[in-house]
């Protein structure tokens, strides 16, 4: 038997390999599913089930394709619906994968669907759990994903999975591995682990979901407080992933034409396309195309792009580093972006040499900031996450968390010069560029962030826990 966790950091999510015998399942897999079927031949092994844990909202799955390509059915738990040809399990229902035995455990909660996989080796002995999000290492799915107005609320949903927890998972041996669907950084649950694999037991002793005196009524209260709304591509992910979408070969394709700087100038107007570019941060700053938004390759790209575009029909169109153009239309439809139209040929250097207009951005370093800062008082925005914020940020500053600028943009000061910091200066550059595409110029970033302005000695709050 061969578990192998296919993690993928930038949506902070596991996908799952499992062979036995020359029979192989997979679990939740990535939109990209040619990796799964080259790792099935090296083994001489054949595909034969592809399990969902449910229908996911932060990343499109590779289901659909993956079951085209290879023949294997696609299993979701009880209560799935979809569009396309699904064994939709019952509790309890056994799959048989080579010599190992994979049941299916209803676990409700995180959305009605929820299952978690239970695999039992060839002695018939409980070996691990694939718990989606119904289970993370520290944290459990949120549960206002699924609700529906007027009939199932989020404590509703809160008050299934603490009775799944303790009905299918609980009961299980400490010694069960689990695997989960996401690790740290992902928008699914509030205080994720920084591990991807642990062990049962452990989560018994440390997941503050799943102490043992906990009753109903505070587990409800504990995991809904503090939620902050999901973003608004998550409803369009889980149509996707319910109903079906086009093949990853054909947005490619789509994706990956290559414009000249005139082509792309005449597609941008043409299209309404949104131009975004996915170099580095430092080469943002130096110039770029005006009003062209920064979300960076190497920074969280996908989610990024699903919180603030948030729309997955938005026509796009990339300047992005050599060679890595293919990278970024495949980044996008993990995250159900298939609308790229094509990309810069020869990059914003290409632009630049065509002598077209192009626009830059004031960037400072911290020691520049800190001097300036000691003869006046501008006002400073800190974009970084509100519990980052709390925990310490520097004196004055004003904070609007990136994932809600496009609801603020009216906090900005219109004609006064004011800074835009974050932790290391990623994503302060996106918020500059956003704000520069709304027309609000009149802006200052700090590079290297709140990390940098500490170490020169900037006045700063006390430390305050996150989570008090």
């Amino acid at each position: 038997m061969k578990i192998e966790q296919i993690y993928t950091g930038c949506l902070a999510q596991g996908a799952y390999y499992i062979e036995s015998n020359g029979e192989v399942a997979i679990i939740d897999p990535l939109r990209e599913v040619k990796p799964y079927i080259d790792r099935a031949k090296l083994d001489d092994a054949k595909i034969k089930y592809i399990f969902e844990t449910h229908f996911h909202a932060d990343f499109v799955s590779g289901h659909v394709t993956l079951s085209k390509k290879t023949n294997a059915p696609i299993v979701f738990g009880p209560n799935a619906e979809t569009s396309f040809d699904a064994i939709i399990a019952k509790d309890g229902q056994e799959f048989k994968i080579g010599e190992i035995t994979i049941v299916v455990l209803h676990t409700p909660g995180h959305t009605m669907e929820s299952t978690t996989y239970l695999l039992r080796d060839k002695n018939g002995k409980d070996h691990a759990i694939f718990s989606g999000d119904t289970l993370f290492l520290g944290d459990v799915g949120r549960p206002d994903l699924a609700q529906k107005a007027g009939s199932i609320t989020e404590k509703d949903l809160a008050g299934f999975l603490y009775d799944s927890l303790r009905t299918k998972i609980m009961s299980l041996a400490d010694d069960v591995i689990v695997y989960p669907a996401h690790g740290a950084g992902s928008a699914c649950g509030k205080n994720l682990s920084k591990e991807t694999v642990g062990v049962l037991g452990n989560q018994k002793q440390t997941n503050y979901a799943l102490r043992a005196d906990m009753t109903k009524e505070e587990f409800i209260e504990e995991v809904t407080d503090g939620l902050l709304p999901p973003p608004k591509y998550f409803p369009l992910n889980v149509k996707m992933n319910r109903e079906g979408y086009e093949d990853i070969d054909v947005v490619l394709k789509r994706g990956t034409q290559v414009l000249s700087p005139d082509a792309f100038e005449t597609a941008a107007k043409e299209t309404e396309a949104i131009i975004l570019d996915v170099r580095h941060q430092d080469d943002f700053v130096k110039g770029h195309i005006p009003r062209s938004i920064f979300i960076g390759l190497d920074g969280s790209f996908a989610p990024w792009v699903g919180v603030l575009i948030a729309d997955v029909k938005q026509p796009i169109l990339l300047v992005a580093p050599k060679g890595r153009e293919e990278e970024a239309v495949t980044r996008l439809s993990r995250v159900g972006f298939d609308n790229t139209l094509g990309y810069l040929k020869g990059g914003f250097e290409a632009w630049k040499n065509a002598s077209k207009e192009f626009d830059t951005i004031t960037s400072i370093t911290a020691e520049t900031f800190k001097s300036q800062i000691d003869n006046k008082k501008a006002p400073i925005f800190d974009v970084r996450k509100e519990g980052e914020y709390q925990s310490k940020h520097m004196t004055n500053a004003i904070n609007t968390p990136l994932s809600f600028i496009n609801d603020h943009l009216s906090e900005f000061p219109s004609k006064e010069n004011f800074y835009v910091h974050c932790a290391g200066g990623y994503r302060s550059v996106i918020a500059s560029s956003i704000l520069k595409s709304r027309g609000i110029h009149n802006l200052i970033d700090v590079k290297g962030g709140f990390k940098a302005m500490k170490e020169v000695g900037v006045s700063i709050s006390d430390y305050i826990c996150p989570s008090t």
